[in-house]
């Protein structure tokens, strides 16, 4: 059963928000009472100083966080901001009968589209308080542009553009992350072959009850590198030394994620990051995330010797995943050996 878009909910100004969204105690978000000036945050990396300290900032962020942010990466200030736009447009300014001509199929955990169940094991998994749109954009055989929205009239351009801006900051930094380790340039992306990439676009509405709610349920990503953009508005969290840290929205900085299949390929040297988003009262709030994933097919393994992980066919760890629910980095901990 398709949920209903959480946008409408929200658009109904209720003061509180139905029982299927509601997380249990151990899940909900704690309002931080920290001191702001000792508040930690996730690194920070020019990728535009080349300097000779750059692969050990890496390895640093890699090995303590599995998350950090980049600047100077090369991708046009001016794209980030129309990526953000199309978006915000779509979930804005159309109608819901325009939206659900996008509408992705209901039965299918991965499907193209506009929905609202993306992360759910079963009908009694708690649900998330957004609403995203799913594009397959490489590789070109899987990119149809037919399927995603043609308006604003810019916005398959637009999709298209960032998806291959994606692509190329995705194998820099892999290769980065590769040397960092002592490996070749290319290890890491040689293991994970032809980048599955996905766009996602996740529009988070206001919450009546934001102390009761995530945007996103606590996970860390299946495959080997996720690219996220925020708005001006924060939500994103990562989980750091025991407490959930947010990540700063910086609007010309691209937030890099380490995913499970970048664990297991650096043999736990590097781990992936686990995350979610909070919501808020006051304001909607809009991300993207750019996925790249392995083929269904492929097999990784360890890079290292004694391997601390099985090898998995990545089209297993998938479905696993999406049998059992995310619940933070479980799936990834079933490979130990």
């Amino acid at each position: 059963m398709e949920a209903l878009r959480v946008q409408l909910l929200a658009e109904k100004a209720e003061n509180s928000v139905p029982s299927q969204y509601i997380q249990p105690p151990q899940n909900r978000p704690q309002i931080q009472n920290s001191n702001p000036n000792i508040k930690a945050a996730i690194p920070l990396i020019d990728l535009g100083s080349r300097s000779s300290n750059l692969l050990d900032e890496l390895k640093k962020a890699c090995k303590e966080w599995g998350a950090f942010q980049v600047i100077n990466h090369k991708v046009p200030i001016g794209l980030l901001d129309d990526m953000r736009r199309v978006g915000r447009t779509f979930f804005e300014e159309r109608t819901m009968e325009e939206k659900l001509r996008y509408a992705c199929d209901s039965g299918s955990p991965a499907s193209e589209g506009y929905g609202s169940r993306m992360l759910v094991a079963s009908n009694d998994t708690v649900l998330d308080w957004r609403d995203y749109f799913d594009h397959h954009t490489l590789p070109l055989s899987r990119r149809d542009p037919s399927h995603w929205p043609d308006s604003p009239a810019d916005y398959r351009k637009i999709v298209a553009e960032y998806s291959d801006h994606m692509k190329a900051l995705a194998q820099e930094l892999l290769g980065f992350i590769s040397e960092s380790l002592g490996l070749t340039c290319q290890c890491i992306e040689n293991v994970v072959g032809e980048f599955y990439q996905n766009i996602t676009i996740s529009y988070y509405p206001p919450c009546p009850q934001p102390e009761l709610t995530l945007g996103l349920q606590s996970h860390s990503d299946m495959g080997a590198i996720t690219l996220l953009i925020q708005d001006d508005v924060e939500g994103l969290e990562v989980f750091n030394n025991g407490e959930w840290v947010t990540v700063n929205p910086m609007s010309n900085a691209i937030c890099v994620i380490l995913a499970d299949q970048t664990e297991i390929i650096t043999n736990g040297e590097y781990r992936s990051a686990q995350h979610r988003a909070v919501t808020n009262a006051g304001r909607a709030r809009l991300s993207v995330a750019t996925f790249h994933d392995p083929a269904r097919t492929r097999q990784i393994s360890p890079a290292f010797h004694p391997p601390k992980y099985r090898p998995v066919i990545y089209g297993d760890y998938v479905s696993s995943w999406y049998t059992k629910g995310p619940e933070g980095k479980r799936n990834l901990d079933a490979l130990l050996i």
